[in-house]
């Protein structure tokens, strides 16, 4: 499980658009997002550079923890 700081996630669409994204580039990938701690864990076959640039073209800063 890789698990990543994600800034800008305010709602429930951030979660899904975040989620829907991800599934995307991987469609078994596992995804949780932590609204409260502003974190997201995948576990996926994508690497970590791979997942945040998903993420960062969703519009969020990411970064790996």
């Amino acid at each position: 499980m890789q698990v990543f700081s994600v800034e800008g996630m305010t709602c429930g669409h951030c979660v899904k658009a975040v989620t829907n994204a991800l599934q995307r580039e991987d469609a078994a990938a596992e995804v949780k997002v932590d609204l409260a701690r502003k974190q997201v864990s995948v576990k996926s076959e994508l690497g970590s550079e791979q997942i945040l640039q998903v993420i960062r073209d969703e519009g969020y800063e990411a970064r790996a923890i």
